[in-house]
């Protein structure tokens, strides 16, 4: 088997649930121009309801929302985090997630994985999904947004 077909990930039933109980996520990675999946996302994301929180190197706003250089910058609440950043990067970020103690869940976008990083947040009670997308999860389970 290859890494990616072992990777750990949450189940769907689990996936609903993060929805279900999420209401801020911050996307890591999400890029200002609107032709990109980040940005696809995050506003499929915002429309559905939930507040988002653009964490990008170069822009101050994105989306109508403040945008951040990392985590540990944010003072709000962060639920979620939506990972669109290479695998390698992953690690640092969830390096940074664990300090906080507001982050239930952790996601990493289409062909993201990383199991060492997700063995570290899974220990301490963060739950993991890699390899999925945000908007096509949200879509197959509420179909009415």
């Amino acid at each position: 088997m290859t890494e990616k077909e072992t990777f750990i990930s949450a189940t769907s039933s689990e996936i609903k649930d993060i929805f279900t109980i999420t209401k801020t996520i911050a996307i890591i990675g999400l890029s200002p121009k609107t032709d990109k999946d980040s940005n696809k996302v995050a506003r499929y994301l915002q429309k559905a309801g939930y507040k988002i929180i653009p964490l990008y190197p170069k822009s101050n706003e994105i989306l109508g929302e403040k945008v951040y250089r990392s985590l540990d910058e944010i003072e709000e609440r962060i639920d979620m985090i939506d990972i669109f950043r290479k695998p390698e990067f992953i690690a640092d970020i969830v390096d940074i997630a664990l300090t906080r103690d507001d982050i239930k869940c952790i996601w990493t976008q289409l062909d993201l994985v990383n199991n060492e990083a997700a063995k570290k947040a899974a220990a301490v009670g963060i739950t993991v999904v890699q390899d999925r997308c945000t908007k096509i999860e949200h879509q197959r389970l509420f179909p009415s947004h």
